[in-house]
């Protein structure tokens, strides 16, 4: 395993262009298997989590070919089966989706229970709730959920709203835009991903509309034809680099994203005192002084997003005064934490709250990432940190992130990744 090696305490400076979103390109993947035809996705990022779901396609027996960097043509004319494969299922979550999908296009799906990052108990239960109420026959056995239809029919599916899943609502969409009549989806995620999804499902012509509040209308069509779609930016790592400044201090560009999906980030870093400036595509972020202490609570689109919450974590353990992060969404989201105390962080986890008491300087330590969004907030803690870190698990980052060491070096960041055996060499980055 490799890791990476953080010298601290340099400000960031410069712009950087964000990559196609993760959580966004996931669901375009899965939805592909409902075209019998061709269909060119753009601004594919290249990370782990891409390359497991082209894998999984592959092995459903969808080609999948790159023609350009960044640029993937899929053909889903010739699914061989609709078993998908446990060794990459369980590899994460996202490879799920491809159970809307294939109950879908043929009818059947056997999918087993999904993996991915610890971060608490994820129950596959809304999914399931949804696919039985298109009229699926569904059992869970051996660990496999196994779903099957002569023809699903469309439904009214109600969500809570705070606990409304993105993943349900796109596997539920993705059963039903070839569902026979009308399907109500009450209390939808709004997410942008999801949105995004819906996009590209119109756009293959699917018949799909936004009733009133949080209402998602699908009319079932007969079939679908391919398109060509780009992804969205990645509003995660957006926000990675917005903290890492925020942390670390300088003044920093993101390229290429889109700021309206950023509100609640925006504002929060705004009331911590730091300084940003929202174009049409692109944000700026100057932090010339330290952050002043801000609670936060996770919420479903447009609150505040979970896979944000560590690094805002990280911005609380150094700002001024007493900060409460309140985490709604998964119960092991707080994980990171015992990580940066070890760099000299002040916090206490009380169930799903963490107070954080800011102190004014980081300590950098040996720590490990847990998941994705730890693994990040870790290198924003080792970026703000007096002396080195040295970062185990960054696997997990290769899951999420697209050239995220080369990204922050282009910022001056002094961030190395470097095998075990070639440690010893890196320990001065200056």
């Amino acid at each position: 395993m490799d890791l990476l090696i953080i010298s601290g305490g340099n400000p960031l400076s410069g712009t950087v262009a964000v990559s196609g979103s993760k959580n966004g390109t996931l669901p375009l993947l899965a939805a592909s298997v409902l075209i019998n035809g061709e269909t060119i996705l753009e601004n594919v990022p290249d990370i782990y989590d891409v390359g497991t779901m082209i894998q999984m396609l592959r092995a459903l027996g969808v080609k999948c070919t790159f023609i350009a960097p960044g640029t993937l043509k899929i053909d889903a004319s010739d699914i061989q089966t609709a078993s998908a494969p446990y060794d990459l299922v369980r590899r994460m979550r996202g490879s799920f989706y491809v159970a809307g999908a294939l109950l879908g296009r043929l009818g059947q799906a056997q999918v087993p229970l999904p993996g991915g990052c610890v971060i608490g108990s994820r129950p596959v239960n809304f999914h399931i709730n949804g696919f039985k109420a298109l009229g699926a026959d569904v059992e869970e056995k051996y660990g496999v959920m196994q779903a099957q239809a002569s023809q699903l029919r469309g439904a009214k599916i109600f969500m809570e709203p705070r606990t409304r899943s993105v993943g349900a609502t796109i596997n539920i969409l993705l059963a039903a835009v070839l569902a026979e009549g009308r399907t109500i989806i009450e209390n939808a995620s709004r997410e942008p991903e999801v949105i995004a999804c819906e996009q590209f499902l119109k756009q293959c012509g699917a018949d799909i509309s936004n009733g009133q509040g949080a209402r998602l209308i699908i009319n079932g069509v007969d079939e679908l034809h391919g398109c060509r779609f780009r992804s969205i930016p990645d509003r995660m790592e957006v926000g990675t680099f917005l903290y890492a400044t925020a942390v670390a201090g300088g003044d920093v560009t993101i390229q290429g994203s889109q700021p309206q999906h950023m509100d609640m980030v925006v504002r929060k870093l705004r009331n911590a005192g730091m300084k940003l400036e929202v174009a049409a595509d692109s944000i700026r972020i100057v932090a010339d002084r330290r952050p002043e202490a801000v609670d936060v609570i996770t919420a479903p689109y447009p609150g505040f997003p979970t896979d944000l919450q560590p690094a805002h974590g990280v911005l609380a353990s150094l700002a001024n005064g007493t900060s409460i992060i309140e985490e709604t969404i998964f119960d092991a989201r707080f994980n990171y934490i015992d990580e940066i105390i070890r760099m000299g962080a002040s916090a206490k986890v009380v169930g799903q709250v963490a107070i954080f008491k800011g102190t004014a300087k980081l300590s950098g330590a040996p720590v490990e990432a847990t998941d994705i969004r730890a693994g990040a907030a870790l290198v924003m803690a080792g970026l703000a940190a007096e002396g080195q870190t040295e970062i185990d698990g960054v696997h997990f980052l290769d899951r999420g992130y697209e050239t995220l060491t080369s990204k922050l070096q282009s910022l001056g960041a002094r961030i190395v990744r470097r095998g075990r055996a070639d440690t010893q060499e890196a320990l001065c980055l200056a």
